[in-house]
């Protein structure tokens, strides 16, 4: 039996919350040994809704850990969590990949371009495996779109800075290009258009509304276009690619795409600031 552990900020969040359960299904349906058991979690409270640690680990099964080191020693993979927080992502993610288990880090996998080239560097320093990606990259609805000419993206969330990662996902995913520079424009007090430029010429752009579901429209590589709303079950899917990534050490996707994914959120998050004007990336 392998044994999974999460580290997070504070274990009372959605992510926490819904992942032990795909964790079963996914194993169940693989026909493969994983068993989720320990956590380990910086605040004691959740802020969101000031459950504890103790009565999450008694709603959920779960053995709380008293320090990220004892989680580790204890557990054959880990996931890094913190999905709103990740700026704490380099600090547990030094920590996690001393120990050369495959390992998963949430979305948004770092704050910034430096910071995610960091845990690369440790990672390959530390001779550990890992990867990272939102969810979003394993909707269905993208598996025929690959190196499209454009695609225009759209979705929601509570705020552009955290949940436009996963348009951002999306677009590295279909487009197979390098991201050159972006530019934000602002319509009304929510509202979001942003614009993504590649070194070859193609071009993205991504419309934030908190009210979105998500979707994306493409010109594939033929010129024919296609309109479609995510609809498919895309957290179950990435749930079961982390367990055969933690089984046999390999990713689905190249994983130099995750520093893509980064550099277009960073940029978006700076271009707020300069609304109009195209950011370098």
């Amino acid at each position: 039996m392998k044994i999974i552990g999460f580290a997070d900020y504070y274990i009372s969040e959605w992510h926490a919350d819904n992942y032990p359960s795909w964790i079963k299904q996914a194993n169940d349906e693989m026909g493969a040994d994983f068993e989720f058991r320990y956590i380990w979690a910086e605040l004691d409270k959740s802020p969101k809704d000031g459950i504890s640690t103790d009565e999450w680990c008694e709603k959920h099964g779960a053995i709380k850990c008293n320090s990220l080191k004892e989680l580790c020693e204890k557990c054959d993979h880990v996931f890094v969590l913190a999905p709103s927080d990740p700026e704490k992502h380099l600090e547990y993610a030094s920590e996690v990949l001393k120990y050369k288990n495959n390992t998963y880090i949430d979305k948004t996998f770092a704050p910034d371009y430096a910071t995610a080239k960091q845990i690369f560097d440790i990672a390959k320093q530390e001779g550990t495996k890992f990867f990272s990606s939102s969810a979003l990259r394993y909707a269905s609805e993208l598996d025929d779109l690959r190196n499209c000419n454009g695609v225009i993206t759209y979705g929601g969330g509570s705020n552009l800075d955290e949940y436009v990662i996963h348009q951002a996902e999306m677009v590295v995913k279909t487009m197979g290009a390098k991201a050159e520079k972006v530019r934000v424009e602002k319509q009304g007090k929510n509202q979001y258009v942003c614009s993504v430029a590649f070194k070859d010429g193609k071009s993205a752009t991504m419309l934030f509304d908190p009210s979105y579901g998500f979707g994306i429209c493409a010109e594939k590589e033929n010129g024919q276009s296609v309109s479609r709303a995510i609809n498919s079950d895309f957290f179950k899917s990435l749930i079961a690619d982390i367990l055969a990534f933690f089984k046999t050490g390999g990713t689905s996707f190249d994983t130099n795409e995750t520093l893509e994914v980064i550099k277009i959120r960073e940029g978006v998050v700076k271009a707020k600031s300069s609304l109009g004007e195209w950011i370098e990336l």
